[in-house]
């Protein structure tokens, strides 16, 4: 279907609405965050025409993603041990940020192989999903499979990156609930994420501190990531009451604390309009991790209730694309996808308001970043994508209606020709 104003792009036009306005929130906010990277590099327009270039070739790739047939989207999944293979190669010599390795670099070219890899075990679990649908939901053996291919790359990820590899994993059982697996299954499965969580939860806060000596010598070199992890769960990191002792700026709360002092400095509301950010020059991440505290400080709560509005409408509108959609792998996918996108955006907003601990997760498509902004955009091509066969389905199904009612109506035009001739003949005999 050829959109109104923009006849080149098909898909669905409220997600092209959604997307080219979260690509302008992102250049004007981060644009207005930048000031410690322009200092950094000794240019102010440096650190702003690298986030526009990453995002017009994002918009580009996004477009052409588009074009291909989502039913193409099954071959993803031929990446999956690639995708294996790499997240080992890198846990065990990426380049480390914050402790952490995260990076991969090739041909003097870094990337996150964590990115890839959601996009790459959502496409696996869709296409599981597809091939064990049984009647409204899927069958037992579903559960199993989804295991195999989910707990390898979650785990690899799980080891330097904590909160992303539970969110992919809350992302799959989503995915999971959504297909129909058997209730007893889910049941059972719910149970046992309570339970480890529990043992986790006891775990964490019963494991070594960085400066405890058994953690130097023993436990340190493989769970580097876990007094980290600790901290902000259990420290005063986390500011969420009026405690004075956890409004002290320390280097451990700084992100906390100024985020939160960015979001109570929005002018009763109003906001101080973008470019006037004051927590921009001392909120490390401000134009990343915590660019959401920025939006509400610079445009209140009409601006960041816009940005919470256009990820919820997102997934409203991706609902109604997987409920139209004729192919149960493009259905899994779309839903995949969306619940991934919106669960981030959510988790990131909850970060910046105080509502959950620091977990590094970026705003989809308005944090600055490289791969995962090119990434993002593939993911809105793919769904586009689904939604294009979608509605060519429904149009297609429209049509073959419309020639059926005109052939009843021919069909009851000719025999009520056929009874008039017949009364006349009687009439005249």
């Amino acid at each position: 279907m050829n959109l109104p104003f923009f006849p080149r792009l098909k898909g669905d036009i409220t997600i092209w609405f959604i997307f080219f306005a979260l690509l302008i929130i992102s250049l004007v906010e981060v644009f207005s965050a930048i000031s410690m990277l322009s200092y950094g590099s000794g240019t102010f327009w440096a650190p702003f025409i690298r986030q526009a270039m990453f995002l017009s070739v994002g918009a580009i790739i996004c477009v052409a993603v588009s074009y291909i047939p989502s039913t193409l989207f099954k071959f993803v999944s031929a990446g999956w041990p690639i995708i294996v293979l790499v997240l080992l190669i890198t846990a065990l010599s990426g380049g480390e940020v914050n402790g952490a390795s995260r990076w991969l670099n090739i041909m003097g070219m870094s990337f996150q192989p964590s990115e890839f890899a959601k996009g790459i075990l959502i496409a696996t679990i869709a296409l599981v999903l597809a091939r064990c649908r049984e009647g409204g939901g899927v069958n037992r053996f579903a559960i199993r499979y989804v295991a195999i291919f989910t707990l390898p790359v979650a785990l690899l990820i799980f080891k330097d990156n904590i909160s992303t590899g539970l969110f992919l994993c809350l992302v799959i059982y989503m995915m999971m609930f959504v297909a129909g697996v058997p209730a007893k299954q889910m049941a059972g499965l719910t149970l046992g994420i309570m339970i480890l969580g529990a043992v986790g939860y006891t775990s964490l806060r019963a494991f070594p501190d960085q400066d405890d000596p058994f953690y130097k010598t023993s436990v340190g070199g493989m769970f580097k990531r876990v007094p980290t992890a600790k901290e902000r769960v259990f420290g005063k990191s986390l500011v969420i009451t009026a405690d004075p002792d956890s409004l002290v700026v320390t280097d451990k709360n700084m992100q906390v604390v100024h985020a939160r002092i960015a979001a109570s400095n929005n002018n009763h509301g109003i906001g101080l309009m973008p470019g006037n950010s004051v927590e921009r020059d001392y909120l490390p991440q401000a134009y990343s991790d915590f660019i959401f505290a920025i939006i509400i400080e610079e445009t209140g709560l009409w601006g960041s209730g816009i940005v919470l509005l256009l990820y919820l409408v997102l997934l409203f509108r991706i609902g109604i694309i997987a409920n139209k959609c004729g192919q149960n792998f493009s259905a899994f996918l779309v839903m995949g996808l969306g619940i991934l996108l919106v669960g981030q955006a959510l988790l990131n907003m909850a970060v910046a308001t105080g509502l959950g601990p620091v977990t590094g997760q970026t705003l989809p498509l308005i944090s600055r970043g490289g791969t995962s902004t090119l990434i993002t955009c593939v993911y809105f091509g793919m769904i586009q994508s689904v939604a294009w066969s979608g509605l060519k389905k429904v149009e297609g199904v429209s049509s073959q209606e419309d020639n059926v009612i005109e052939l009843q109506q021919e069909e009851e035009i000719t025999i009520e020709s056929a009874d008039e001739v017949v009364n006349h003949s009687t009439q005249n005999g």
